[in-house]
């Protein structure tokens, strides 16, 4: 009997590396969303850190001019911050598109893998009746000899 062959083997090829290219570009955007959380971390430290700075030349008497350059520098970190945050929840959004584009992916790569075990399932039985049919044959053959040997 001849080799097993699926005939989808190439779209399942195709869909395997389709497969293989979403997961490599979630995980590309998963990367971004965890450096951007920790740029953000960074930004807020920085925030609390002059924010406490900011505080304490307060209580011990402060120019104007320099709280007035104080609560400009924080404005410009909130703005920095919430821009950041921004940012973070436009990759989260794309994350999750990118997830949907894998599983999806998945499951087409999925029901063309089930699909060709159903085939080969097919084959090796087809290829055990075969076997099965050759050998009693062959005991057939081998007895009808005997037989006439005697």
């Amino acid at each position: 009997m001849k080799r097993f062959r699926f005939s989808l083997e190439t779209v399942l090829d195709y869909k395997q590396q389709v497969l293989d290219s979403l997961q490599v570009e979630h995980g590309a955007i998963l990367a971004q969303v965890r450096q951007q959380e920790a740029y953000i971390e960074e930004l807020e430290a920085a925030y609390r850190s002059q924010s406490q700075e900011f505080n304490r030349r307060k209580l011990e008497g402060i120019s104007i001019l320099d709280a007035m350059k104080y609560e400009q520098y924080l404005r410009s970190r909130e703005r920095e911050i919430e821009e950041a945050y921004n940012h973070l929840y436009e990759l989260r959004k794309q994350a999750e598109a990118k997830r949907n584009e894998v599983v999806e992916a998945k499951k087409e790569t999925s029901s063309i893998e089930k699909l060709r075990e159903k085939k080969l399932e097919h084959y090796n039985k087809a290829v055990q009746k075969s076997e099965e049919a050759l050998i009693d044959e062959f005991v057939t053959t081998k007895r009808v000899m005997e037989a006439q040997s005697a």
